[in-house]
């Protein structure tokens, strides 16, 4: 009896064991894959600023803090061609504070500007951290990548004009918001490339229709039925996280939760993403 009993313990242990065994490797398969393996976020916004049947898809990157998707980022590289958008932007952070070779970064974005010219960039607070700054944004212009220093351009899609405005990071106070929206035309929609999305609550009455912001990496690590445990300058279970965020009458702000990592170099149940952005015409 003494025998049996122990003998249908041991079973239990092993059991326990196995499960808990089962529950550790999963767990770690799911961090190896979402932290390795992007996708593809699509959101399409609305406007009766815009012309019926007006459209603009941007291509939104962020937050790659000088990481790599296969050989050269040929992974993204070829999804980038397959989406095949009307403009691409970096919404900062496409390198890591201490990042000391600036190759793989630039790489990428000469590698996208030749996929497309429409390419613009606008800084996150690691490059403002990172000492080789100056030579990382030379490098930038010298391959063709458009930088928005707190300024404007126009973007034109089958007759159809779009603002797209960029500030430099709200996030280490290098803003200027009066002279990134000097002379842009309020009746055309306005898209603003913002790294921080903190930049809604620090200008809410901000002049956009829609800001894509990065720089959360959607808090990195999330737990079910919570979301993220804590995020770049909101400490812990921040209100911005990632997704949409609407701000009013047709207005929206978009954080992508981007494709690198920082400090702990792991994701979990946040898979790393770019984000196709469809903007479509109700007018």
């Amino acid at each position: 009896m003494k025998h049996t009993t122990k003998s249908k313990s041991r079973i239990k242990r092993r059991i326990i064991f196995i499960i808990l065994l089962l529950m550790m490797l999963s767990f770690m398969m799911k961090v190896y894959f979402d932290t390795n393996v992007f996708k593809v976020n699509k959101e399409q916004f609305s406007s009766t600023k815009l012309e019926a049947g007006s459209e603009l898809t941007i291509l939104q990157i962020t937050d790659v803090h000088s990481g790599s998707f296969g050989e050269d980022n040929s992974e993204i590289l070829e999804k980038v061609k397959d989406l095949d958008a009307d403009i691409i932007v970096m919404t900062g952070d496409l390198i890591d504070r201490k990042t000391k070779d600036l190759d793989i970064a630039l790489h990428l974005a000469e590698a996208l500007a030749e996929v497309n010219p429409d390419t613009y960039f606008v800084t996150g607070n690691h490059e403002h951290e990172n000492p080789e700054k100056d030579a990382f944004l030379t490098g930038l212009e010298n391959r063709g990548v458009q930088i928005l220093r707190n300024e404007n351009t126009k973007v034109e899609k089958a007759g159809q004009l779009f603002n797209l405005v960029g500030v430099n990071d709200v996030s280490t106070a290098h803003e200027d918001m009066s002279l990134a929206f000097a002379g842009a035309d309020p009746q055309n929609y306005t898209v603003l490339l913002s790294h921080a999305p903190s930049v809604v609550q620090k200008y809410p009455d901000v002049r956009a229709d829609l800001v894509l912001s990065g720089h959360t990496h959607g808090g990195q690590v999330r737990m079910p039925f919570i979301g993220a445990l804590i995020a770049p300058d909101e400490g812990l279970f921040p209100e911005l996280q990632e997704g949409v965020y609407p701000l009013g009458t047709e207005r929206y702000l978009y954080i992508d939760s981007g494709l690198g990592t920082s400090g702990l170099p792991i994701r979990f149940l946040n898979q790393s993403q770019i984000s196709l952005v469809t903007i479509q015409g109700e007018g």
